[in-house]
């Protein structure tokens, strides 16, 4: 019996140690998904991505970093014991936090209505990147769901992602404001790859003109393109979804929103991150630490 437990607590090192040496060598995509504008759909997007990368299979980590005013468990009708404000603080460790999801997505909940969250301390950053190094779980994604607008926080965390989802709606104040964050993070901070996603989208035609407007002007001011991940149209749906607190892709799998979405996750596990200069791509860039002046 004592044999067969060693044997079992070897297994669990091993599978935490493969877990650890995942997101060291950069094989665990981490993607931040934010807006220059709120109210463009944005976490509702960031949540629906998680579940369906978990029916393809892919593990993934949901991690709010709206970190004033979280609304994850809000979109998802979950009452979390602990959150974000909790590990920051010291009085829990990530593993006690994370909690479970719809399709078994893991939800790193945020605190909502704490001053001191609304900008992260350089102590607190690195007391986040410690336990998220150290955690035990095996994962192949990670999505950051930011806050909007261009706060040291959403910048940090648009920094330390290294791939960088930019979400715009029709309106012409989200095409402005989406440029104004991707201008800020080129020049401050030298970040030059950008995906955008149109949502609520009339048509393919319609997202496709708000993405040549918004890549003109970054070309022609910025020197250089953005990608075209793709549009999510309009959907009555999606409405039906956020007041019942439950996901489209789970409640309406068949909606005209849920198949664009299967569509551009897809493509996004087709492809993969550009390698940078250093040779590798890291789990979260513990150089960002600090760079916005905090």
């Amino acid at each position: 019996m004592d044999q067969a437990a060693a044997m079992r607590e070897n297994k669990k090192d091993e599978t935490v140690s493969a877990a650890r040496r995942k997101r060291r060598t950069g094989d665990v995509r981490v993607i931040a998904v934010t807006s220059g504008k709120g109210g463009v759909g944005k976490t509702n997007i960031t949540v629906n991505f998680a579940y369906l990368l978990a029916k393809m299979g892919k593990k993934a980590l949901l991690l709010d970093a709206d970190a004033g005013l979280a609304n994850i468990d809000v979109i998802l009708g979950i009452a979390p014991q602990f959150n974000l404000c909790h590990l920051l603080r010291g009085e829990k460790t990530l593993s006690d936090i994370i909690v479970e999801g719809p399709g078994g997505i893991r939800i790193l909940p945020s605190a909502s209505g704490i001053q001191e969250m609304a900008e992260l301390s350089k102590g607190h950053k690195l007391t986040l990147l410690d336990e998220l190094e150290g955690l035990d779980e095996d994962i192949d994604f990670m999505l950051i769901d930011t806050a909007a607008g261009i706060t040291g926080n959403v910048l940090y965390f648009n920094m330390a992602a290294k791939e960088v989802i930019v979400v715009v709606s029709t309106e012409p104040t989200s095409l402005t404001d989406a440029y104004a964050l991707i201008k800020i993070l080129y020049q401050g901070y030298r970040t030059q790859r950008f995906m955008l996603i149109v949502n609520m989208a009339k048509d393919a035609s319609e997202a496709r003109g708000v993405y040549q407007r918004l890549n003109n002007a970054t070309n022609h001011f910025l020197g250089f393109p953005i990608e075209y991940l793709g549009h999510i149209p309009h959907d009555q749906n999606v409405a039906k979804a956020v007041k019942s607190q439950k996901l489209l892709a789970e409640k309406f799998p068949d909606s005209k929103a849920t198949k664009q979405m299967s569509e551009i996750v897809e493509k996004l596990c087709r492809k993969g991150p550009d390698e940078y200069e250093n040779g590798t791509i890291k789990f979260f860039d513990r150089s960002v630490v600090g760079s916005n002046g905090q």
